[in-house]
Parts: C-alpha cells; sequence; structure tokens
C-alpha cells in the first residue's frame, strides 16, 4: 500500500516546529511510522526508516509487562500553563523543558516551582536541556532547578557533547542522563567509557527499531528511559513495545506526547490512565487519518524525501 502522508498542527511550539509531519507504512505486522524531523538528512534519517521497515514486517519482541508508566512532558510555556498540563495528565513523573531559545533561567525555575506545586511532594520532576548549556552553565542551572524542584530526578542531555555531560556529571550531584549524545552519535557507546551519563534515554525510530533498541540497552549497561520523538499513536506504539520487553524498567517513560499534537491518526489516540498507558499495536483509522492527511506539495515533498532514503538504505 502507498505511505500516507500527515501533517498534525501542534498546539504549542516544541523542538522549535509547529506541525508534525511523516508517513505511515503498512506491512504484515501491521502499521509503523516513518518521521525523521525536517532538519535530518537522508543518512540521518536512515535509521527511522528501517524502524519503521521492521515495525511494519516484523513481530515486536514478547512484552513482559502490558502497561508502561510515563512521565507527562511540559514544553517551554509559562507557569500556569505548565501547571494545568501536569494537573491534567494524572501522571506521577514530569519532564519539563528547560533552557528554550529567547528564555531565561528565570523562567526554568519558574516553571519547574510551578511543575513541583502541580504535582505534589512525592512526585517526580525531571528536566530536559536538549544539549543547550555550556559546561559552567549547566552546574549552575542544574543547582537552581534542583532547589526549585525540591529535588530532581535527572537532568536529561545538559550539554551537546559527551565529553561535557562527563564534565558537568563529575560536578553535580543531581543524576544525568544521555539522549541526543545517544541517538545522534556515531558511537552511542562513548557515554559509557567516558561515565558521561547514569541513565540512557532510548528512542526506537532514530537509534533503528525496537530490537536494535533492546541490543543497545543490553551493551550499554544503564537504567534505560524510553522516550518519543513526538511520534503519532502509531509511532508511540513501538516505543511502548520497547519499553514492555526491557527486563527492568526503573523509571517512567516519556512516551505520553500525544498531548503536544492536535490530532492523531488511530481512532482512539493513547493517553495516560493512571500514569501509565497500554502496550500493543496501533492502527491507522481513517477518519482520523483524513483530518490530518498532508496536502500535496506536502506530500510529494515526503514521496521525494522517502525515495532518497530508501536509495541510502539499499
Amino acid at each position: 500500500m502507498q505511505p500516507r502522508t500527515f501533517s498534525i498542527p501542534m498546539p504549542t511550539t516544541f523542538r522549535g516546529i509547529t506541525r508534525r509531519e511523516g508517513m505511515l507504512i503498512e506491512g504484515p505486522a501491521g502499521w509503523a511510522e516513518f518521521s525523521p524531523f525536517l532538519d535530518y538528512d537522508a543518512r540521518e534519517s536512515a535509521p527511522w526508516l528501517a524502524a519503521a521497515i521492521e515495525s511494519a514486517e516484523r513481530e515486536w519482541p514478547a512484552p513482559l509487562r502490558d502497561r508502561v508508566p510515563v512521565n507527562c512532558t511540559v514544553p517551554a510555556v509559562g507557569a500556569e500553563q505548565a501547571a494545568a498540563i501536569v494537573r491534567r495528565s494524572g501522571c506521577g513523573t514530569a519532564k519539563v523543558k528547560v533552557a528554550e531559545k529567547g528564555q531565561t533561567l528565570a523562567d526554568d525555575i519558574e516553571r519547574v516551582e510551578a511543575v513541583r506545586d502541580a504535582i505534589g511532594p512525592r512526585g517526580r520532576v525531571r528536566v530536559d536541556a536538549n544539549g543547550a548549556w555550556t559546561v559552567d552553565q549547566a552546574v549552575s542551572a542544574i543547582a537552581a532547578l534542583n532547589l526549585a524542584a525540591h529535588g530532581l530526578e535527572y537532568v536529561e542531555q545538559p550539554c551537546a557533547s559527551v565529553e561535557q555531560l562527563a564534565a558537568v556529571r563529575r560536578r553535580v550531584g543531581v543524576p544525568i542522563a544521555a539522549d541526543e549524545s545517544i541517538r545522534r552519535a556515531a558511537d552511542p557507546f562513548r557515554v559509557v567509557e567516558l561515565e558521561a551519563a547514569d541513565i540512557a534515554v532510548l528512542k526506537v525510530a532514530p537509534l533503528g527499531g525496537v530490537h536494535a533498541c533492546l541490543r543497545i540497552a543490553e551493551q550499554i549497561g544503564l537504567p534505560v528511559v524510553v522516550s518519543s520523538a513526538v511520534d503519532t499513536s502509531v509511532g508511540l506504539a513501538a516505543g511502548l513495545a520497547l519499553a514492555a520487553a526491557l527486563p527492568e524498567l526503573p523509571y517512567a517513560c516519556g512516551l505520553a506526547t500525544t498531548s503536544l499534537l492536535d490530532g492523531d491518526v488511530v481512532a482512539s489516540p493513547l493517553v495516560p490512565v493512571g500514569g501509565s498507558l497500554p502496550v500493543g499495536r496501533q492502527a491507522l483509522d481513517l477518519a482520523a487519518y483524513d483530518r490530518v492527511a498532508a496536502d500535496g506539495e506536502t506530500d510529494a515533498r515526503w514521496q521525494a524525501r522517502l525515495s532518497a532514503v530508501r536509495a541510502v538504505l539499499s
């Protein structure tokens, strides 16, 4: 079947984008998603296509659990909106975006304080800087945010490079999680060699699929948090399959991200209930898809992109 292209509005700018675009592919095992971000070239997008082909054609590993605990994700919004997102989610863990371009540390502190108030003293608060800080900035910001949160669970990707992560980890008492330093690195295991992280954040699509991620998790030897790449529910199902197959799952996963999209491609989008999501494949619903189907120009661009990435894989 011809791949179907979607373009879904995002109510809040996230990762610098206001629409989430991608393609849906159907195979003998079910539906899969191919949605590398627009700034990724064909070579960097190749693992995303490999992951989609695997999900469409191959069964996922047997699950060890039927539900996965998840965190809510709080974009770089104002404090009042941040608190509302947490309360609506019903999750006991919140991941807060910080270090947004054009904002200040004071903005981050206010947001984190609001999230802590909303989630309560027993809730867990983690922050994600997407590699935006220098080492010195990270050390200062982590101290301030840890105080604002009355204890951070961990800080995700405070700096861009693995060497910087290692330097920050030696200077702070808050656990460090590596995301981009694994999924966008030539050597994802360098974080272990340099003792740069306490936690590995794995995302199925950019790392080549569920089975590839399981191998990385086994070899990297760090506790794993499975996170989304702002996927539709079809793509999130692959992340849930990975989380369900991990022998241990000590942290809530970053897979409750349908709230970042104003639409989906399934009849019942994956929304957390009691702080967790169900494990299982998600199938495209034509009525839901028709509401977010891409226009002809966008579809043509994605068809060309798909061809270019296929050429890299072959």
